[in-house]
């Protein structure tokens, strides 16, 4: 291992993958969301990179744990009783595994996230 292998965000040349939840979890809007994955562990459970979500809501159901720093924007998540928690650039929080409810970008949303998948 060298210092090639260090992933700066800032120098990642990696392609965005752009998606939209199932049609079935929206709940509100047309939330188009993209993916930059800069790295994945060799093992699959690990894995980082920068998301971000236009305006909208749908349902989430966790299965990893994910460490998120919002960068820019305003969300609202809200767990199956309804409690609800708003996150603005510079929050940083972790959703753990087992987390149900939803995500509503009320104003575009970008963040940094960090994902451990449990095997």
């Amino acid at each position: 291992m060298n210092i090639e292998q260090i992933v700066d965000f800032a120098q990642a040349g990696t392609a965005a993958e752009h998606y939209r939840p199932a049609p079935e979890k929206v709940l509100k809007g047309d939330p188009e969301q993209s993916v930059r994955n800069h790295y994945s562990s060799p093992c699959g459970q690990f894995s980082t990179g920068i998301w971000e979500g236009a305006v909208g809501q749908w349902t989430v159901s966790y299965t990893e744990h994910e460490y998120c720093e919002i960068l820019q924007g305003v969300s609202v998540l809200r767990d199956a009783d309804g409690n609800a928690k708003t996150v603005r650039a510079g929050d940083r929080f972790v959703i753990p595994a087992g987390f149900s409810g939803t995500w509503e970008v009320l104003e575009a949303c970008r963040k940094v996230y960090v994902i451990f998948e449990s095997k």
